[in-house]
């Protein structure tokens, strides 16, 4: 079985990416959704991240979002040990999730593979580009955020354009091509990649 990555800067749209992968019935991982629920369920993180952060961290036993945001996206240094934390609690649950999977490939959605060394054990990874003007809109109007707070998060993650040579392909979602015909190449590729092992 194939284990591939597949990652974009915030607005590059690769959970609509992810979801035409599970429309060819593909098993996507969300890692960025599993790490919210890991960081709502996981006793030991729980207490970690209590310790690190303050009692203020959880309101009714889950994790209080809003204020964990405003301290990380302030500070560099907290935002990476935020990371050190849940990171290898999700990259553990990522193993075990593809290690039950029976299809020819499986895909991990994750906005930080680079950034987090999670990279590792994969086969190949999957970016999907979009220009930073689009990125932006298009979070600001996800999010309901402002141009400033999107750009202030956007700092957090490595340049677009490196991270997308960082990558083995890349699926343009720039308005320009249709995303849909490279998203079935890339699936025909992996299948006659696992034909072929």
């Amino acid at each position: 079985m194939l284990k591939i990555g597949l990652t974009g800067g915030m607005g590059s749209g690769k959970s609509t990416v992810a979801r035409i992968f599970e429309l060819l019935e593909i098993p996507v991982y969300y890692a960025d959704a599993a790490a919210k629920e890991i960081m709502n369920t996981d006793p030991d993180l729980k207490v970690q991240i209590v310790s690190h952060f303050g009692k203020e961290a959880y309101r009714d036993e889950t994790l209080n979002r809003q204020y964990i945001a405003s301290l990380v996206f302030e500070d560099p240094n907290k935002l990476e040990l935020l990371n050190s934390l849940v990171h290898p609690a999700t990259i553990q649950a990522a193993k075990t999730w593809m290690e039950q999977q029976t299809t020819p490939y499986v895909l991990k959605e994750a906005a930080l593979f680079f950034e987090s060394g999670s990279q590792e054990g994969l086969d190949y990874i999957v970016g999907v580009y979009a220009p930073k003007p689009l990125r932006i809109q298009r979070t600001m109007h996800r999010d309901n955020a402002t141009k400033e707070d999107v750009e202030k998060r956007m700092k957090n993650q490595i340049n677009e354009e490196i991270k997308m040579r960082l990558c083995d392909y890349v699926i343009y979602n720039d308005e320009q091509q249709l995303v849909i015909p490279q998203v079935l190449k890339l699936h025909e590729h992996f299948l006659q990649q696992v034909t072929n092992s």
